[in-house]
């Protein structure tokens, strides 16, 4: 039985854990979960994720949710296939990897994610971007991307000169971003300018990008 990924494409969370499957060359179902009519909040979903959140995925008799648990769990179980996101076969650049994926969801995913929130998420429920969050928030991720830009003008990638979970899972949130007013943060920035230009252009990230049309409304 091939992976079920309960999920939406525009959902970032969603789309990370596409990216890492389409990575590895994992044949998955992504099995479509409405959020607009809080299909994510019925029984059903609740018994795969009680937080009632997407995505979801189901591995025979194993279901996984947290996209980033969702992840590892694919990079660890497919390590022989498609790219080695979790440097399986070097002790050293595999914790560097993991350093480098603390920082994603410690110091980087809190402002980013409260940024795309407000000038994506915030409109869609009937609400006005609250312009006092973007800056506070823009303030803290211009602080986390100068460490980036010193980082990166030595490595090639975060966690060295080779691409791993710790890039990808940077994706899917830089890229609404991007469609933001704000996205010189990057472009200014040259060492991370490029670093984000090689990792979109990843065949991986471009088919799932393909689906992520929250940007575009």
């Amino acid at each position: 039985m091939e992976l079920k990924l309960y999920g939406a494409p525009m959902s970032s969370c969603t789309a990370r854990v596409m990216t890492c499957l389409h990575e590895k060359s994992v044949d998955f179902e992504l099995v479509p979960v409405n959020l607009m009519t809080a299909e994510h909040k019925q029984p059903s979903f609740l018994a795969k994720n009680p937080f009632g959140q997407i995505p979801a995925l189901e591995d025979n008799d194993l279901t996984l949710f947290e996209s980033r648990a969702i992840t590892s769990y694919v990079a660890e179980k497919f390590k022989e296939t498609g790219t080695d996101l979790l440097r399986h076969k070097d002790l050293k650049e595999a914790a560097l990897a993991k350093v480098w994926l603390e920082v994603e969801s410690q110091q980087y995913h809190p402002p980013i994610s409260a940024i795309v929130y407000q000038f994506f998420v915030a409109p869609m429920q009937g609400n006005s971007p609250d312009q006092a969050i973007i800056d506070a928030n823009l303030a803290k991720l211009g602080q986390v991307l100068d460490v980036y830009e010193s980082k990166l003008s030595s490595s090639k990638y975060l966690a060295g000169d080779f691409y791993s979970l710790a890039d990808l899972h940077h994706l899917t949130y830089t890229y609404y971003f991007m469609k933001t007013p704000h996205a010189s943060l990057i472009n200014d920035r040259p060492h991370v300018k490029a670093w984000w230009e090689d990792i979109s252009s990843r065949p991986a990230f471009k088919k799932v990008a393909e689906g992520m049309k929250l940007g575009e409304n």
